[in-house]
């Protein structure tokens, strides 16, 4: 099972083949990833289409709370890389949940956990 990035999640809209292995599992994302992609599809297809597809896809959003934050604070101090909050929030929410974090993100190549896919 995998938690899905902002960047997966376009990449498999966008119909990616390396992604597409992974159209069988459910979208594990947390609702910063959709504010994401729904600013990206907004950009790219205009709003009343964007809020169509981000309502018509299934999301399993996955709770942020106030200990996922301060861990994703942690990460970004231990790491000291370019992580999004979003990225790092998402990142900690996939260890909890016991998935592997999917992203095409340079910077999390390499880390524990990471199904690293360009």
């Amino acid at each position: 099972m995998y938690f899905f990035d902002t960047y997966a999640i376009i990449e498999s809209y966008e119909g990616n083949p390396r992604y597409a292995r992974f159209e069988p599992y459910p979208f594990n994302v947390c609702d910063l990833n959709i504010g994401e992609f729904y600013e990206y599809l907004i950009r790219t297809i205009g709003r009343g289409k964007a809020e169509a597809m981000v309502d018509s896809n299934s999301f399993n959003s996955l709770e942020i709370n106030k200990e996922i934050i301060m861990e994703a604070v942690l990460f970004r101090r231990q790491h000291k890389r370019k992580f999004s909050w979003a990225d790092s929030i998402g990142y900690i929410i996939a260890r909890k949940h016991n998935l592997k974090f999917l992203t095409g993100d340079a910077e999390f190549k390499g880390l524990p956990n990471v199904e690293f896919v360009k």
